[in-house]
């Protein structure tokens, strides 16, 4: 389990870690997956605006404000729990060798638009083939 931080970034890039959890194991499948019901896991470009593109959007899919039946915690937090059904809580990327296949300019971010709880549980698991 990966324990993380999002108080100072919306996205936090997780695929270093992916990375080292893969090196060890041959082929198979890696699973990225985090046990909030206010966070996601996306594969997206990173370092070129698309993470920052990528909040952007959600912020204007999902507003900061009363129209949320689910309605604790700061103002708009309902649209925090919507988000899951945008970025999926998982991934699962394919590796080869030890190496995760992604594309090149491919990373494992989460995704986590919540200010109300910036401790954020990431587990990675693998099965074998």
């Amino acid at each position: 389990m990966i324990d993380v931080d999002t108080s100072r970034r919306r996205t936090v890039d997780l695929t270093d870690a992916v990375r080292r959890f893969c090196r060890s194991r041959g082929d198979g499948l890696c699973n990225v997956f985090v046990p909030h019901a206010t966070a996601g896991i996306a594969i997206l470009e990173t370092g070129a605006g698309s993470d920052d593109d990528l909040v952007d959007t959600l912020e204007r899919l999902l507003p900061r404000d009363d129209r949320y039946r689910h309605s604790h915690g700061s103002p708009g937090h309902g649209a925090d729990h919507v988000l899951p059904g945008i970025v999926a809580p998982s991934v699962t990327i394919p590796v080869q060798a030890g190496q995760p296949l992604l594309g090149t300019w491919q990373s494992v971010v989460l995704v986590d638009l919540n200010r109300d709880n910036p401790r954020r549980n990431v587990r990675i698991s693998f099965v074998g083939g």
